[in-house]
């Protein structure tokens, strides 16, 4: 599996459509849909968001539910299947934030992107650009802030193209 494409973008500018339709020509029905949004204690916002990737995405996709955990059951999962789109880096970093055992991200995504490229299936990463705008309040939304933007060096590094998606058109920077 080597990492085909990120694609990245800010809040509704396109970053998943867009992400799931390179997926779409990859591995057509047959794409693991790595998930890291987790619904939970009644945001209603989130939920109609999630349930509109879901209406969007083929039936025959599979799907792996993921929150801020290792990233080894994703490639356990691909072996499977004829892609990968995992949606989204932006979210796995946060929920590694939050938990008590916090710390290793970039180790993780490291060994993530090596195991990714033992395998033969294309991948798809999806992340938030978080870097353009304001500096954060906060010293956790700066820590936040500097990790994803590390995190998403390291994918980009890894990627055979790298997309900036700006209201619904994606750019194609690498």
């Amino acid at each position: 599996m080597a990492v085909r494409a990120l694609v990245l973008g800010g809040a509704r500018s396109g970053k998943s459509s867009f992400a799931e339709e390179i997926s779409r020509g990859m591995g057509g029905d047959d794409v693991l849909y790595v998930a890291t949004a987790v619904v939970s204690g009644g945001d209603e916002e989130l939920a109609r968001r999630v349930g509109a990737h879901r209406e969007r995405r083929p039936a025959g996709w599979g799907l792996l539910e993921l929150s801020g955990g290792g990233l080894g059951p994703v490639l356990d999962a691909a072996r499977g299947r004829g892609a990968v789109l995992f949606d989204s880096l932006t979210l796995w970093v946060s929920a590694r934030m939050c938990a008590p055992e916090d710390g290793g991200t970039l180790e993780e995504l490291d060994r993530f992107l090596a195991g990714a490229a033992a395998i033969a299936k294309p991948v798809v990463l999806v992340s938030d650009e978080v870097g353009l705008g304001l500096v954060p309040e906060s010293a956790e939304g700066r820590r936040f802030r500097d990790l994803l933007g590390l995190v998403n060096q390291r994918a980009a590094a890894a990627a055979d193209e790298v997309y900036l998606c700006v209201a619904g058109v994606p750019l194609r920077i690498k």
